[in-house]
């Protein structure tokens, strides 16, 4: 049964993924629409596969810049979260910061980074911070203020130190919500690198997809996003298996349910 279920889970979404693109495909042929407005499934992945060596090459530039960015962000939504934890005044003084931070659009923050440390690799990686930071201190910090409370005075009855109760209770607990923020900010990270090539870079998938927007080649900017796509999802994929790794009875937790 629960077998079935599982491919059932899987098949429906590429079935219907496989209809949108026969669809795409039909609409585009009967309806004679030239390629340099929209461009057919087909004539994509042709393009995708004849571009690939190129884009490899911008992907590179890309990954390192998203992978920076997301580890930076990861560790300073980590250490923020226990600090607002930990200390009531802190989260007061941050938690409005936090909120306000994303009424900001990342499109017109991009070009001060720009203006401020030029066209190197330093204004795409804080966009990629900006965007996948908030995701994850937010889920962490739901994660810790979560903790059953009875856990917490059990072990401080016996003793334990602030450290001791943190590594043992707290963390274990919030890991499944710093995880699912994790994932979110995974879909961003590539988002967010490719945001700020797009405004100012020399190389990277987000400067290939300008100078094909540029270009008028229409069917090169959908094999880039195809590219981008690609990219998130290795990096959810790979997200998700830590998940598994770190913490295994979540998983059997949710198959149970």
């Amino acid at each position: 049964m629960k077998k079935s279920r599982n491919i059932a889970d899987i098949g429906v979404p590429i079935f219907f993924i496989f209809l949108l693109l026969v669809l795409w495909e039909l609409i585009v042929s009967w309806g004679k629409i030239p390629e340099w407005i929209l461009p057919g499934p087909l004539q994509i992945m042709k393009t995708f596969g004849e571009t690939l060596p190129r884009m490899l090459e911008h992907a590179r530039s890309t990954m390192l810049e998203c992978l920076l960015g997301f580890a930076a962000a990861i560790i300073l939504a980590f250490i923020i979260a226990v600090v607002m934890d930990e200390l009531p005044l802190v989260k007061k003084a941050l938690y409005p910061l936090l909120i306000t931070s994303q009424t900001v659009p990342i499109v017109s923050v991009a070009p001060l980074f720009i203006i401020w440390f030029g066209y190197g690799i330093l204004p795409k990686i804080l966009v990629v911070i900006l965007v996948c930071f908030f995701p994850v201190v937010i889920s962490l910090l739901g994660g810790l203020a979560a903790v059953d409370r009875d856990y917490l005075e059990l072990f401080r009855s016996m003793g334990a130190s602030r450290m001791a109760i943190f590594r043992m209770v707290k963390l274990p607990l919030s890991l499944p919500a710093f995880f699912s923020g994790l994932k979110i900010s995974a879909s961003y990270s590539v988002m967010g690198a490719v945001i700020g090539e797009w405004l100012g870079a020399k190389e990277g998938i987000g400067y290939y997809l300008t100078l094909s927007q540029r270009s008028y080649m229409v069917d090169r900017v959908f094999a880039a996003i195809l590219a981008i796509t690609i990219l998130s999802l290795l990096i959810f994929a790979v997200i998700i298996a830590v998940e598994r790794l770190v913490i295994p009875w979540h998983r059997l937790n949710e198959q149970h349910q």
